[in-house]
């Protein structure tokens, strides 16, 4: 017999609004058995198992992450793992521990800040000082570059003499010779030497993942590369294997990666490949009805493709003051990428940070629109760090959602170091406009893009809201007349995700529905607004099951 769950007493938020006081929700085999006035919900649920006095907390549908990582996040965090180490000692001493207590024949991990570096750029003589003899491959935060030892460099053969690849840079002294930083697919220069990951290794960190996420209330989520990218191999199979074994806890649904070489002549092959997986995922309740295309690279390393040029451009040696970034599929492929996978039934999911890529993109999907007619495509935009308002409300025209990684969206200390000063007054006051995306029409939709930042809803939540970095509160918002409500965040996280995700089970604690659901210790909505960040999670279950619960938990 399974457990029954009776919630009441305190704040209910169903996914689209906030529950009127005395409402209650009861659980029975793992779905919403009633939702309304306590009274009445007993008399559904007679002696519950659990029965929850809700108090001061608030109770919701499980989060939604609609882009993460979840597989890469956890093989790297049971790696070198640098999210925690913060400048340019922390850093080196966390590598220095991981190298002293491991056999393996390469060095790898990866979390990195570009922003504790000179130019955000580590070089290779630093790696050297406590890793001198094996190779090293660090990716750093945001996955668009990897910090490299001279050994490293030395099995690539790469040398001042190495022209950089068409979709990427590596990073140069005067001299033209490298200096240990490769940016996008550069990167892909070292890490092709690195061993491929053992698939034990691979369940390890996909279930590493999964826990680190249902910790954060997270019960679904899409996976947002499947495929081969800075030297991971395709997660498909790892996910297959645990789904067969039912040891997949949360709603996932992953998207398909359209390689950047992609070429016309490449394209009714992909077509049937991305079918073929389709079909081969859906066999054990994989959903991978998504396609992900990656149009630039990121402001940080002025790779994301800009309508105008960076006012400062890169340090490289040959360096003249006219990058505008990269673009990495040419217009005429991306929008027939985009006209073909439309046509086969794919919702896409595009990268898009600078603004030229944001309308690249936007073409794209018009195009698409203008072959196809109206497909029913969720298609959506994730980052829009940087959109010429013009734009704007070619997404409410379009259908299209912006998938917002809202913890992005502030003065932090890389926007600081990093951004704001290569893009101008002009172009900073065009970052993140939640509110006008949302004004336009535009679904919203929310991702926290983990490994790159934390997984964390709720602080992402907080800087939707008040446009300034939990750690830093003191610093001026970024753009502050682009924040949204904390209901309109919420609506995102859960209902708005699980739709973009095509889980017509999550998002909402309508009756019937997947009983996903998270106790926060906290109510949000009555909260100051400083301290959102602070929420926590006291209790997550799946269907019904208990797969996160704090030690705090009053249950």
């Amino acid at each position: 017999m399974s457990e029954t769950w009776l919630f009441h007493s305190g704040t209910i938020f169903d996914g689209n609004k906030v529950l009127d006081p005395g409402h209650a929700v009861a659980i029975r085999d793992g779905r919403i058995l009633a939702v309304g006035p306590e009274a009445q919900v007993r008399q559904e649920l007679h002696a519950p198992t659990h029965d929850i006095d809700l108090g001061d907390r608030t109770l919701s549908p499980g989060f939604t992450d609609a882009h993460v990582h979840t597989l890469m996040g956890g093989v790297e965090s049971l790696a070198c793992d640098l999210t925690q180490s913060h400048g340019i000692n922390a850093t080196l001493e966390t590598i220095s521990a991981y190298a002293r207590g491991t056999d393996a024949n390469w060095i790898t991990g990866g979390g990195w800040s570009m922003s504790d570096f000179p130019g955000g750029t580590p070089t290779a003589a630093l790696l050297d000082e406590v890793v001198p003899h094996k190779p090293a491959y660090l990716i750093n935060r945001d996955h668009h570059g990897a910090w490299v030892n001279t050994a490293a460099l030395a099995l690539a053969g790469i040398t001042a003499q190495t022209p950089d690849p068409s979709d990427g840079r590596i990073e140069r002294d005067n001299e033209g010779n490298p200096t240990g930083t490769l940016h996008e697919g550069a990167m892909d220069l070292v890490n092709t030497f690195i061993p491929a990951h053992r698939p034990e290794t691979l369940r390890a960190g996909l279930l590493a993942g999964q826990k680190f996420l249902h910790s954060f209330g997270i019960t679904g989520w899409q996976e947002a590369i499947l495929g081969e990218y800075a030297g991971y191999t395709d997660g498909s199979e790892t996910y297959r294997e645990l789904y067969a074994q039912e040891l997949i806890t949360g709603q996932a649904t992953g998207a398909l990666w359209v390689p950047r070489e992609t070429t016309l002549a490449d394209i009714d092959a992909l077509v049937e490949n991305f079918l073929a997986r389709r079909d081969q995922n859906a066999a054990v309740g994989f959903r991978t009805t998504t396609a992900k295309i990656m149009v630039d690279g990121v402001a940080e390393n002025q790779s994301a493709a800009m309508l105008a040029p960076y006012l400062r451009s890169c340090d490289c040696a040959d360096d003249r003051g006219e990058n505008s970034g990269l673009q990495y599929l040419s217009t005429e492929v991306l929008n027939a990428v985009a006209v073909a996978l439309d046509a086969a039934g794919f919702d896409l999911h595009l990268h898009v940070i600078g603004d030229a890529a944001a309308r690249l993109a936007l073409d794209a999907l018009e195009t698409a629109r203008t072959a196809n007619g109206a497909t029913g495509g969720r298609h959506h935009l994730a980052h829009l760090q940087i959109i010429d308002p013009v734009d704007v409300p070619r997404f409410g025209k379009l259908g299209v959602a912006a998938n917002a990684q809202a913890l992005w969206a502030c003065n932090d200390e890389q926007m600081l170091k990093l951004t704001n000063h290569i893009l101008g007054d002009e172009r900073v006051s065009w970052q993140y406009p939640f509110r006008s995306l949302i004004d336009s029409g535009a679904p919203l939709v929310m991702g926290s893009d983990w490994p790159v930042s934390t997984p964390n809803p709720l602080a992402a939540i907080h800087v939707a809201v008040n446009r300034t970095d939990p750690e830093a509160p003191q610093v001026e918002p970024l753009v502050p007349a682009q924040a949204i409500s904390v209901l309109e965040a919420m609506r995102a996280y859960t209902a708005g995700s699980a739709w973009i995700n095509r889980d017509d089970q999550g998002g909402s604690l309508a009756l019937g529905t997947r009983a996903d659901l998270v106790m926060l210790d906290a109510d949000p909505f009555t909260i100051d607004p400083a301290d959102l960040h602070a929420v926590g999670v006291e209790l997550t279950l799946a269907a019904g099951r208990i797969v996160y619960e704090s030690a705090n938990t009053r249950v």
